[in-house]
């Protein structure tokens, strides 16, 4: 017996050779792709400008089956977490985080993560899977349309469970039907792809989507970032450097990156650091964000006192470079940034999480 396919994941291009291969019209793909990310309708026999005859078609060879949300949970600020189950029976995590213009969704690309940053949650969890296109764009979904109420998504960040560069396929999938007009209509300055630096991959990147991407450092110096950061390791800073001038050579200087720096009491925030971080980013076109550390239970690791903090952000901008500190949300809810585990293993009933991995 043929196994449905899911259609949620597949972006304009791969609808249309899927509907070239049941012969049927190519135009067919725009109009499957409206009904679902526009309208949000996902079942064939309400798609009203599909004949009876393709509807039944494609109720014999197809669905479109978004995640299921398990629980939702709101912070006093309105940042609201979802935990996400998918088919699989995995459990992730989404972050919808409301403010002033936008409406930004933190998504996950994998359950769990192998990398093993010493200031992440997620980590603890270890890897168990790479998350298909549409488990990923099925996260988008889920915010638009199973909260009705709420306001669409105008923003996406890479930023939940995982290594999006390690799951590269999916992630290039899911992020051409967010920027397709057709479905979510976002710019690539509205969607950002969040890596510990995976150098092969962000080589790939330029030539297979137009996103905005950013590098989570948190370190200016090998030794420490081997620490903080063990991915840096098999790909140094030397190399991921190279990787970012590439990138921006790429785009011929009209791109900039998004240079992420967590702040962690007494590790990484000394004014000699931030110093050897303007010299490690002055070729660099890019803005710096930083990030107090979000305590976890199982972490040493406390957040930098505010002078330490306002002490970095000062020696950076005198340098020239823009500089955002953010404002630490969803700590209510495990929902900040390296939180994105949360209270997962209560909420995974009798499942056995997979213990650490790390990539060889």
């Amino acid at each position: 017996m043929q196994t449905k396919v899911n259609l949620l994941g597949y972006s304009l291009s791969s609808l249309e050779d899927f509907f070239k291969n049941i012969n049927e019209p190519k135009f067919r793909a725009k109009q499957l792709l409206k009904w679902i990310h526009q309208k949000g309708v996902i079942n064939f026999d309400q798609m009203t400008d599909f004949n009876k005859l393709l509807r039944q078609k494609l109720n014999s060879i197809a669905h479109i089956t978004p995640p299921y949300v398990d629980e939702i949970f709101i912070s006093p600020e309105g940042t609201k977490k979802y935990l996400v189950k998918l088919e699989s029976g995995s459990m992730i995590e989404m972050v919808r985080i409301p403010e002033k213009k936008r409406m930004t969704l933190c998504i996950s690309s994998q359950a769990g993560c192998a990398l093993q940053c010493t200031f992440c949650a997620t980590g603890a969890q270890g890897f168990e899977k790479n998350l298909t296109a549409d488990e990923i764009i099925g996260q988008v979904w889920l915010a638009n349309f199973h909260d009705s109420k709420e306001k669409p998504i105008t923003n996406i960040v890479f930023m939940g469970m995982g290594e999006p560069l390690l799951n590269f396929e999916p992630v290039v999938e899911s992020a051409k039907i967010m920027k397709d007009q057709m479905a979510y209509g976002l710019s690539r300055k509205r969607i950002t792809i969040s890596t510990s630096g995976i150098t092969p991959q962000i080589d790939k990147l330029s030539q297979s989507i137009d996103v905005s991407l950013a590098i989570s450092l948190h370190a200016p110096i090998n030794r420490l970032r081997d620490e903080i950061v063990p991915i840096n390791k098999k790909y140094p800073i030397s190399e991921l450097i190279r990787s970012c001038k590439d990138y921006l050579s790429y785009y011929e200087g009209k791109r900039n990156i998004t240079i992420e720096y967590i702040l962690i009491d007494g590790v990484n925030d000394s004014p000699e650091l931030a110093r050897k971080l303007t010299k490690l980013l002055s070729d660099i076109s890019c803005k710096i964000n930083l990030i107090p550390f979000n305590p976890f239970d199982g972490s040493n690791y406390k957040r930098s006192n505010k002078n330490n903090i306002n002490e970095f952000k000062n020696i950076l901008m005198k340098k020239g470079f823009i500089t955002t500190l953010r404002i630490t949300r969803g700590d209510a809810i495990d929902g900040a940034c390296g939180q994105l585990v949360g209270k997962l293993s209560k909420s995974v009933k009798g499942k056995k999480l997979i213990s650490h991995q790390s990539i060889s």
